[in-house]
């Protein structure tokens, strides 16, 4: 029998199936509980996070006005730690042959339907600089597992390959990297390598359902791939990235499971996860997304959203363009501060649009508007999109990035990087009426930046950008 230990580096004792269990069982029985979850609330308004067990009562409530003041601290969090900043990214797909089984991704061994490809160095020198032409300075780079054709020398390779192409004022300043659990040694060259944060989810953290989900392969090892996060952190990496693929568990498990993960890494490396995903089960070559039962509505998708930005306040959300206009609207107010735009799910497909024979996408986008259209929507809703990767290469990650946040610094750091790097876009990438809106929110949030002097230098480099210079960072 396992016994929970958050600081346990054994996944069974970390990720404890019994106390998940009883954690559900816990907030069933209190989700009426007003007492209870008033003073959950109350803890939750101090801003240093809520256990999972307080975050389940939560997520359980169904008692409407306590929903609205969940909702309304979401939403306010979510301006203290993050402001109106979104931080813009792109996935770029290098590979997708794989050794595994998995029964959710087109991407498994024996789908014989999907086209295989894996990009020359050249492909992503093409791929690089059309992202780059659409104003992309943040990537997530992305490949199957198969030690054969993607080699860790391989993903090594891409990344010095991504980083070296500089085309007109074009330049990606920041890989963050989603790949199989992978050694100690393997995390300590990609941190060599330049890295931003490793990215791996969990997928589900149910470890019976794990298992039967992923039947072949080297990613059947639930232990293996669930300690991955703390090889990275040995290897040296400090910002990770995780996630769970809502609708193949039941999501409150798998949120239960969440939280605990990031307790666990705050335990044990005194730093929890620099982001957490969200994504949802999509339909996908050879995938029905009706086969999985456990399928979740966008309200309950909101909910999951606010009870974890209330739950881990300092942590990055992202979402995908895996969900639709409408379903990032709802959730950005909630606590999303990283998201996606202009993406595509193939291997290659960026500089030039994969024939509709060789489909090799991983699933099925739902908001499938260019990253100027995603911009100038932000913008509209009162968002700046922030091409920033200033903390990354200045250094500021993990504890630091932490400190930075919990001291109430984002206003006077990310917040004029941010307006810097929009500025950036609207001068080199923008269209007409995005550059006529993003000019008038830059004067704006200017005049939000607390500290006269940092607000001074902001609107300096600003004028320096808009007279040909680039890449100034606070």
């Amino acid at each position: 029998m396992y016994k929970y230990d958050p600081k346990s580096l054994k996944a069974e004792e970390f990720i404890n199936h019994e106390e998940i269990t009883e954690t559900l069982a816990y907030a069933e029985a209190n989700k009426h509980n007003e007492a209870l979850i008033s003073e959950i609330i109350e803890k939750a308004k101090e801003r240093k996070g809520l256990s999972h067990r307080d975050a389940m009562v939560l997520l359980d409530c169904d008692i409407p006005e306590k929903n609205e003041e969940i909702y309304a601290l979401a939403q306010q969090i979510k301006k203290d730690f993050y402001g109106n900043r979104i931080v813009m990214f792109a996935p770029l797909y290098l590979s997708n042959y794989c050794v595994n089984g998995c029964l959710y991704c087109p991407y498994h061994a024996k789908n014989k339907n999907i086209c295989r490809k894996k990009l020359t160095q050249d492909e992503i020198r093409e791929e690089v600089i059309a992202l780059q032409d659409m104003g992309h300075k943040r990537l997530a780079i992305e490949a199957g597992e198969d030690p054969v054709n993607n080699p860790i020398e391989y993903i090594l390779e891409s990344i010095n390959t991504i980083y070296s192409i500089k085309h007109k004022n074009g330049a990606i300043r920041r890989v963050n990297v989603n790949i199989a659990a992978t050694t100690v040694e393997n995390y300590r060259k990609l941190k060599d390598a330049g890295i931003g944060t490793y990215i791996l989810f969990q997928e589900t953290y149910h470890k019976e359902s794990y298992e039967r989900l992923h039947p072949t392969g080297p990613k059947h090892n639930y232990a293996y791939h669930t300690e991955a996060m703390d090889r990275a952190m040995e290897g040296g990496i400090d910002d990770v990235g995780i996630g769970a693929l809502f609708g193949l568990e039941l999501y409150r498990y798998e949120f239960a499971g969440l939280l605990m993960h990031a307790e666990h890494l705050e335990a044990v490396h005194g730093v929890g996860p620099h982001t957490i995903s969200v994504p949802r089960v999509r339909r996908a070559d050879d995938i029905d997304p009706d086969e999985f039962d456990n399928g979740i509505s966008d309200d309950t998708f909101a909910k999951i959203v606010a009870c974890l930005r209330i739950s881990v306040p300092y942590t990055g959300l992202i979402v995908s363009t895996r969900e639709s206009q409408k379903s990032r609207e709802k959730v950005l107010e909630l606590g999303i501060s990283q998201i996606s735009g202009g993406s595509r799910t193939s291997v290659g497909g960026y500089a030039e649009e994969e024939p509709g024979e060789e489909n090799s996408a991983q699933f099925d986008i739902s908001d499938n508007r260019t990253l100027d259209e995603v911009v100038n929507w932000l913008m509209r809703l009162g968002y700046i999109p922030s091409f920033c990767t200033a903390c990354y290469r200045e250094g500021r990650t993990g504890d630091r990035f932490m400190s930075l946040c919990k001291a109430g610094q984002i206003q006077n750091c990310c917040h004029p990087n941010a307006l810097m790097t929009l500025k950036e876009y609207l001068e080199d990438y923008a269209s007409p009426d995005t550059k006529a809106i993003g000019e008038k929110l830059i004067e704006k949030e200017l005049l939000n930046i607390p500290k006269e002097k940092v607000r001074k230098i902001a609107e300096e480099y600003i004028n320096n950008i808009q007279n040909g210079q680039r890449d100034f960072r606070f």
